[in-house]
């Protein structure tokens, strides 16, 4: 079954890419899984295997994590969709245009990233926070959304897991605290931030994008299909007013302002920025209320799902009081508008449902532990930590999960150390490099699903611009690691 067990994913990732199919490449995959559980079953028939799958989705909510981050999903919908139909992000990018915030393309990169690195409690919140507000100021330099799901994804799980005063922090002290070493947990823990060799090169090629305003690749032709579509918006408005003076792309204060469609707003209906920025500020500071109250007054050991949950619906609620208050949307406009964003994001939402789905059905085949052992026992030492990486990387975009792939490779990884004395954080960081590099390259990934969400753009051309940097940054890491255990072990 060692073999068998990878089958799934391949499946997946295969046609992922060549149908553009990910909903159906989940299912194929879940389906493919239940065979082999079944083939190994021998009270079982395959036959059954159509209804494992159905209950095994079913089963995703017998978890009340699984659950609440269904939830968050959907609830997400709506407040994007309250924002939006608002008018509030409009008038939120005019207002910051007005304080000179962001008058450069590096200004409204910076300002995105900057956010994500703000927001360093959760790495939904972060990503979710980041896109939301970017998300006009990208429509309005016409940068792409590509480009914008780029930033907040390879700034929000690299800075979780570098400002580790979070969920993620205390989950892996969680995972370290069942062995018994010379340091203590905290002291491994804080220690691998300085080798945790992915997070930093990825937060430096982010930086790079965003100083230079360069992209390559593939995000570079979704930039240039942004641009062209954008010149030939311009052109169209410049000939409709008659008007000599054509708009610059270095110069956004002339841009024509971008209201949604289908917005049930009038246009002769001032917005306010508050309808955007109140909301995002409940949902921030909520959040770290929520993480402080479900971790009994310890904000390292709250709950990062229900928090972001709870934050989520807080701020659904802050804006639905605010928009029927100020008499912009009547209570039965309000609620359509937020049941039809729910319904937007459905899509991506069942996007999340079999990936969770999937990773349970992989835990059961033994996939993440069948790639675990692909680490050699006759290996040099010296390579013993960059295979570590690579088996993470390996395992997290097989499965679409880092925290996965912590629990599993940490028992794995930590004996090494006890047994053949390799350097506790140097293990730890490349166990926690491997996961989030695997995560930030699989199109499998409810992590990289939330990210499109959040910024509104199509999943797998997330994936396929996202990727080319990931790997860049995961190369890096390979030599990084490979450097360091020659020099310490």
């Amino acid at each position: 079954m060692d073999w068998l067990s990878i089958i799934p994913p391949i499946l997946a990732i295969v046609i992922v890419f060549w149908k553009k199919e990910v909903i159906a490449a989940l299912f194929i995959a879940l389906l493919s899984s239940e065979i082999l559980l079944l083939i190994n079953d021998p009270h079982s028939s395959i036959w059954l295997s159509p209804i494992a799958t159905i209950e095994r989705v079913v089963d995703v909510a017998g978890s009340g994590g699984n659950t609440r981050i269904l939830l968050f999903s959907i609830l997400v919908g709506a407040l994007l969709a309250l924002i939006r139909d608002s008018g509030g992000v409009s008038a939120t990018v005019t207002r910051i245009m007005e304080l000179g915030i962001a008058k450069t393309r590096q200004h409204v990169g910076g300002l995105t990233m900057f956010t994500g690195v703000a927001v360093f409690v959760e790495s939904n919140l972060s990503v979710l926070t980041s896109g939301i507000l970017a998300r006009g100021l990208y429509d309005k330099f016409a940068m792409s959304r590509a480009r914008l799901a780029y930033v907040i994804d390879s700034t929000s799980a690299p800075i979780c897991i570098l400002i580790l005063l979070n969920g993620w922090g205390a989950f892996i002290l969680g995972l370290l605290d069942n062995f018994t070493l010379s340091e203590s947990s905290v002291s491994i823990l804080w220690g691998s931030v300085w080798f945790n060799f992915y997070a930093i090169f990825t937060l430096i090629i982010v930086a790079y994008t965003v100083i230079t305003d360069k992209v390559h690749g593939p995000m570079l032709a979704e930039e240039r299909l942004v641009q062209a579509q954008f010149d030939e918006l311009n052109t169209q408005t410049n000939s409709a007013n008659d008007s000599t003076e054509h708009p610059s792309k270095h110069n956004p204060q002339h841009l024509p302002e971008q209201t949604p469609q289908h917005s049930p707003v009038s246009p002769n209906i001032p917005s306010k920025a508050r309808y955007m920025l109140l909301p995002l500020a409940t949902m921030v500071l909520s959040m770290l209320g929520f993480m402080w109250f479900t971790g009994n007054g310890d904000l390292t050991q709250g709950s990062g799902s229900k928090s972001v949950l709870y934050a989520t619906f807080l701020a659904c609620t802050v804006a639905y009081f605010l928009l029927v208050f100020y008499r912009h949307f009547t209570h039965q406009q309000t609620i359509s508008i937020a049941f039809k964003g729910m319904g937007e994001i459905l899509p991506l939402v069942t996007i999340v449902l079999l990936s969770i789905s999937l990773g349970a059905s992989l835990k059961l085949l033994g996939t993440g532990i069948f790639v675990a052992g692909l680490v050699g026992d006759y290996l040099p030492l010296f390579l013993i930590v960059p295979m570590l990486f690579i088996a993470g990387g390996i395992m997290s975009f097989t499965t679409g999960t880092s925290w996965g792939t912590f629990a599993i490779l940490i028992p794995i990884g930590i004996p090494l150390v006890q047994t053949l004395g390799l350097p506790p954080s140097l293990v730890v960081a490349a166990i926690l490099s491997g996961g989030i590099f695997g995560d930030h390259c699989s199109p499998i990934s409810d992590t990289t699903a939330v990210s499109s969400i959040a910024a509104g753009c199509d999943l797998l051309t997330h994936v396929k611009t996202q990727l080319p940097y990931a790997l860049v940054a995961g190369g890096l890491s390979v030599i990084a690691f490979t450097i360091t255990s020659a020099i310490l072990i």
